[in-house]
């Protein structure tokens, strides 16, 4: 220019384009005139310092466009993290496509003879039930205490899962809460009870398998059938009948509050233990349910007004003990039991509870003087169908169950068979036999008293209980004889062939001893104890059905038997069981007691009722003087009077004289002896030898 101010226009040469020519980076004089050549805004660094404001707005928008950025980065992570976990944690199941849900185990409903609840077996305790069995109000207080958002989460609950995660941060522990009903029932199908993080994250995969593969209504019933409420009770039904002794089906709103709440802690919250803290937990349960309208108000208020009874346990030594007399025939009648079944037996409640409590109570009165502990009682029918069974003094002390399992010597209550077998070789019951001593390879029996007696028919023989004629009959017929007599009858225990036999040196059970006497009561018809009279599946379906008793025919003949018959009632008039007898019913049987009163038994029998008696100590210890003469005969005699009271009295089979026995009922009914005319006295003397 003129003035010298010569100002050239910046050229880009077209030849200078190649990328490594051109330098694009600020220098120090660029940052200098950086404001001014922004074009028409520009302004200078002054002008710039003047704004504060505007330049810490850009440094602290780059801050928090890195702050979301770095959050997204986390977000993402902690997804990828927890769809690994997920993912690694989902291998460990089975794959979902080929899961079922397990079968529930099998209860078996055990019935008495009247169709009356006796007990449960089985690792759940109780049947299943459906929802449309149980009354509206029962589920209902599951869901209001549980998971009140049941119907409407599907299957996680996530504002529970939050709540569950922040106490667990706030306490120590494993995880807690959070958990729906159908995480419950996913955990209690499928899964351990360990506080996991591993496990949290299946029972979560598993509760939405549940919910897509099943209804609502659907995992309510499996979960109100699977839940575990205290006391070997597994599911409503079972924790029902374990605390009031009624099936779900009929337990009241408070009842329904109980056993909701029961479920969050069984242990702490048992009802039978802690009923303070099950009433309150209860409680809460109602005011729930109100809360969610699945109840009004007054009903709530009636609810509050008349808590929860429990019921006072089922005896639980005969329940017990016929039970499992019950679970073993099962097995043998219909084998494997994989569903629910019902089993109707021929347990007769009222007897039941007979036996256990004359048992029990003369165990308690005279047990630490008498030093005796134990006893087993079986009572039948003639044809053999078992209607009390007692196995011990108490099934909670000792479970081993005497009446079926227990061998021991019968003593002279074996004695029936060697006078059967020699009646059966043509002897009768006014044949004579002496009464003296006896030497047998320097084996020496003595008689009860010590004393002899000198000739004497078998039938006072039998009544008198004299130990040198019953070995004496045995040699005279053969100790295998007899043997086989006593198998013939029923006894199934091993039996040594030997003279020893005579006196009931080998062992046998209650049960076997019983049903043997069963064949003498029932006119000689071989019999084999039954329990069980119908199986059926829980939809009533038939499974098993007795169409008659199992017996094995005629095995003594009738007038073999009614001669036995006669001499065991003789039993009652001179022998051991005096004190047994009742005015009008005529009674037979026989007493024994082994060595140094180890055991002692009473086996008797009316025309309908055959029972038997056990007492002793499991390790064999000696009794204070226990024969079957006494506390046998007398636990015996107080069984007969509850069981035939009120009844027609029956006659012996084979024997005379069905109703009242002249021998010893008086007019008046005390069982003193009364004047015969001179026809029945000659029949008597005949038939008795008296």
């Amino acid at each position: 220019m003129a003035n010298g101010c010569d100002r050239r226009e910046p050229v880009v040469d077209a030849l200078a384009t190649n990328a490594q020519e051109l330098d694009f980076r600020r220098t120090s004089e660029d940052r200098e005139g950086e404001t001014t050549a922004r074009g028409p805004a520009s302004q200078t660094s002054d002008d710039a310092s003047s704004q504060p404001g505007k330049a810490r707005s850009a440094g602290g928008g780059s801050f928090l466009r890195k702050m979301v950025y770095a959050g997204l980065v986390l977000c993402l992570s902690g997804v990828i993290a927890l769809g690994g976990g997920v993912a690694y944690y989902a291998s460990q199941l089975p794959p979902l496509h080929q899961l079922t849900v397990p079968k529930r185990p099998p209860n078996i409903a055990i019935l008495a003879s009247d169709g009356s609840p006796l007990a449960n077996r089985g690792e759940t305790g109780g049947r299943e039930v459906s929802l449309g069995e149980l009354p509206p109000f029962l589920p209902r207080a599951f869901v209001a205490i549980e998971d009140r958002r049941f119907y409407d989460h599907w299957g996680i609950d996530l504002m529970g899962l939050l709540r569950a995660a922040y106490r667990n941060l706030a306490h120590d522990g494993g995880l807690q809460g959070g958990s729906t009903l159908t995480q419950q029932l996913a955990k209690n199908l499928f899964l351990t009870q360990e506080r996991t993080v591993s496990r949290k994250i299946q029972e979560a995969i598993l509760s939405l398998w549940l919910e897509r593969s099943y209804s609502k209504d659907q995992i309510l019933e499996l979960y109100l059938n699977r839940v575990y409420f205290g006391a070997g009770a597994y599911g409503v039904e079972a924790a029902a009948q374990r605390y009031f002794g009624k099936s779900a089906r009929n337990v009241s709103l408070s009842e329904a509050a109980l056993l909701a709440g029961l479920v969050q802690s069984p242990s702490r919250l048992a009802p039978n233990r802690n009923r303070e803290a099950a009433q309150a937990r209860a409680e809460r349960v109602i005011s729930a349910m109100k809360e969610l309208g699945f109840i009004t108000p007054d009903m709530a208020r009636t609810a509050l007004g008349a808590p929860a009874e429990i019921a006072r346990p089922k005896a639980a030594g005969s329940a017990n003990y016929a039970a499992d007399y019950v679970m073993e025939a099962l097995d043998d009648t219909v084998g494997a039991i994989d569903s629910d079944v019902v089993v109707s037996t021929t347990l007769e409640p009222s007897l039941q509870a007979a036996a256990e409590r004359v048992l029990v109570n003369e165990l308690d009165a005279k047990g630490q003087k008498f030093n005796v502990s134990q006893g087993a009682f079986v009572a039948m029918r003639p044809d053999g169908a078992v209607t009390a069974l007692v196995g011990g003094r108490d099934y909670a002390t000792s479970q081993f169950n005497r009446a079926t399992s227990a061998r021991r010597q019968p003593g002279s209550a074996f004695k029936p068979f060697v006078y059967l077998t020699a009646l059966e070789r043509g002897l009768r019951p006014d044949t004579v036999r002496t009464d003296s001593p006896v030497n047998i390879n320097g084996w020496k029996p003595e008689n009860y008293d010590r004393g002899y007696r000198g000739p004497i028919s078998l039938r006072n023989a039998l009544a008198l209980s004299l130990n040198t004629v019953a070995v004496k009959l045995t040699m005279e017929v053969g100790p295998q004889a007899v043997v086989q007599t006593a198998q013939r009858l029923g006894i199934t225990s091993p039996l040594q062939a030997d003279p020893t036999i005579a006196l009931g040196t080998s062992e046998v059970t209650p049960l076997e001893l019983v049903g043997a006497y069963a064949s003498f009561a029932n006119g000689g018809v071989g019999v084999a104890p039954y329990v069980i009279t119908e199986v059926k599946a829980a939809d009533g379906r038939p499974i098993f059905t007795r169409a008659a008793p199992d017996d094995a025919g005629q095995i003594i003949d009738p007038a073999t038997d009614a001669m036995m018959n006669a001499m065991m009632h003789n039993v009652f008039v001179i022998g051991t069981a005096q004190r047994a007898r009742m005015p009008g019913w005529p009674m037979a049987g026989k007493s024994g007691t082994t060595n140094d009163y180890k055991d002692a038994w009473f086996v008797g029998f009316t025309g309908n009722l055959v029972a038997g008696v056990w007492l002793g100590n499991d390790d064999s210890t000696p009794t204070k003087g226990v024969s079957g003469g006494n506390l046998p005969t007398d636990i015996w005699h107080n069984f007969m009077k509850i069981a035939l009271k009120d009844q027609k009295p029956v006659g012996l089979a084979g024997v005379a004289g069905a109703g009242q026995d002249p021998r010893y009922a008086n007019e008046s009914g005390r069982g003193q002896p009364r004047q015969r005319t001179k026809r029945q006295k000659n029949f008597f003397e005949r038939l008795f030898g008296l």
